[in-house]
């Protein structure tokens, strides 16, 4: 079963709920076949732009594109657009069979129509031998795909799914993201997916566009926004950072490898600092960089000379299996950091003094 690949974009959508603006000016372009997430917390405007995709409600300006046509003035139901909701919202009374016929027979195709394209799906979802049971006799896993198959049965341009996985327990979260990342391979269909779950939009989607308060903050893959974010909010949401507010006082002091700048941060100090590429202009900035790579080492130890050393004093560690998070005073602030760990190997004991190495590589100065 394969399906056709449709395009949408978004041009310059705003929609507001009286005096409060909830999409803000949002422009993005989904390519066909894409598995794209939409990221963001709770009231960032996610929900809304899928529900306003699907044409339940109705932005005030700007243009929705699915395929090249303006689909804005098109009512839910001619869009050809299939939502999955996040309770799933099948009929208890109906068996998995009729459940999943439910809009080919709304549509008035044929029985023989019906009945090859709902045994197809069934097969595609694994479910061909639950198609006499209720939704009632079927696990959370099990009722997701029966939902999935009703939606796909129709054939959609477009498969929008609203935090798909967030009614399932931790494990078969991730049973059930690997599932829905293979069907997705499998039909090719362009399908947007609302999560506030970093981790399931890393692991599924092609490409993401994380939201906050209405504004597209970035768009681009996990590991881009990962390794690059462009601001203090993508570098909080996705992943964990350590983020020092400062100040770039000093441009380039030496030609050349010694180039650097300084970095002058409250309650902390200022750091000399290997001047980057692209360097920032002089003025106010902040500095990110992820705790897995903070290495850290006792208090005496002397560190590799191409890292950033902060002397601290740990202030807290958690165990966490693969890893230990420590929390760590460095001058007034507290920095992360993460280490692997080994069987044998003690953990450092709050209280004791370490230093911190940065690889200049990781850091990332963000924008104001």
């Amino acid at each position: 079963m394969s399906l056709n690949q449709a395009s949408l974009e978004c041009r310059h959508i705003s929609l507001s709920y009286g005096s409060t603006p909830v999409l803000r000016d949002v422009n993005l372009k989904i390519e066909p076949g894409e598995f794209f997430a939409l990221l963001g917390p709770s009231g960032s405007g996610k929900s809304t732009l899928l529900r306003l995709i699907a044409g339940f409600n109705q932005h005030q300006s700007g243009e929705l594109l699915i395929d090249g046509q303006d689909i804005s003035g098109v009512p839910p139901h001619q869009r050809n657009v299939g939502m999955v909701f996040q309770n799933y919202a099948l009929w208890p009374h109906m068996t998995v069979w009729d459940n999943v016929a439910f809009g080919l027979v709304e549509r008035r195709e044929s029985r023989d129509a019906i009945a090859r394209k709902v045994g197809a799906v069934l097969e595609l979802v694994g479910l061909q031998d639950f198609a006499r049971r209720r939704p009632g006799q079927l696990s959370g896993g099990q009722q997701q795909r029966v939902a999935l198959a009703r939606t796909v049965v129709i054939e959609p341009k477009l498969l929008l799914l609203d935090e798909p996985l967030s009614n399932l327990d931790k494990q078969l979260r991730v049973q059930m993201r690997e599932e829905l990342k293979n069907l997705q391979r499998k039909l090719g269909l362009t399908t947007i997916f609302v999560t506030h779950d970093q981790e399931e939009a890393m692991t599924t989607a092609d490409r993401m566009a994380v939201l906050d308060s209405g504004l597209l903050q970035q768009v681009g893959s996990a590991a881009g926004l990962y390794d690059y974010p462009v601001n203090r909010f993508v570098a909080g949401f996705v992943g964990t950072a350590n983020v020092l507010e400062g100040e770039v006082v000093q441009g380039e002091v030496a030609q050349g490898a010694g180039a650097s700048l300084a970095f002058k941060v409250p309650g902390l100090g200022t750091l000399q600092l290997p001047r980057p590429e692209t360097a920032p202009a002089a003025g106010p900035a902040a500095l990110a960089f992820r705790p897995h790579q903070v290495h850290i080492c006792v208090g005496d130890g002397q560190g590799d000379a191409s890292r950033v050393w902060l002397d601290g004093r740990v202030e807290s560690a958690e165990f966490l299996g693969e890893f230990s998070r420590y929390r760590v005073r460095v001058g007034e602030v507290a920095l992360v950091a993460d280490q692997p760990h080994y069987a044998g190997i003690a953990m450092f004991p709050p209280g004791v003094a370490v230093r911190l190495g940065i690889e200049p590589t990781q850091l990332r100065y963000l924008a104001a």
